[in-house]
């Protein structure tokens, strides 16, 4: 209820109450964006331009209940338009935080690469899903498919998801033997 009136506000032209509604949803679209874009330099850039966009444009927001899908629909398109220019140029630099000392960076990039081998809309789908606990009606209406549609995408995903990760187990295998 609380944002909702921060919505209304932002809305009529109220910065502080827009400065409020992106604050509490930074971490979300950061998390989003950088699971794209694998690199921070990027991912600030798109949740910057993301805010821009959204303050630009706030007073087309229809129903305030849908700001947090509304917001991550801007961030989606913004970061398709930036991979888009980059022709998905691969950065230099590397691509790690030194704060993700205690994840498992092998299972990380084990993950991350079975995820790059989905197609664009399957990835969409698995990261909304598990990674933004979107709902599969919320996810339908982000993306425009079908609840069955998105149903299938997170069963055929899963299913890749497998397949890839155990291959990747019986390559690492066979090289230590």
């Amino acid at each position: 209820m609380k944002e909702e009136r921060l919505i209304t506000k932002a809305k009529k032209g109220n910065t502080a109450a827009f400065e409020k509604l992106i604050t509490a949803h930074q971490e979300t679209l950061y998390k989003t964006a950088y699971l794209y874009l694998h690199h921070k330099e990027d991912t600030l850039d798109a949740v910057q331009e993301t805010a821009y966009k959204a303050f630009l444009n706030i007073a087309q927001l229809k129903e305030p209940k849908y700001f947090k899908t509304w917001l991550i629909r801007i961030l989606l398109n913004t970061i398709f338009s930036m991979k888009k220019k980059q022709g998905d140029v691969i950065p230099f630099e590397p691509q790690h935080e030194a704060g993700a000392v205690n994840r498992n960076i092998e299972e990380y990039i084990d993950l991350r690469n079975a995820l790059d081998t989905l197609d664009e809309h399957v990835q969409l789908t698995i990261q909304l899903y598990y990674f933004q606990d979107f709902s599969i009606p919320m996810i339908a209406e982000q993306t425009g498919m079908a609840e069955g549609t998105v149903k299938t995408h997170l069963h055929r995903a899963r299913k890749a998801l497998k397949q890839e990760l155990e291959k990747e187990d019986k390559q690492t295998w066979k090289s230590i033997k």
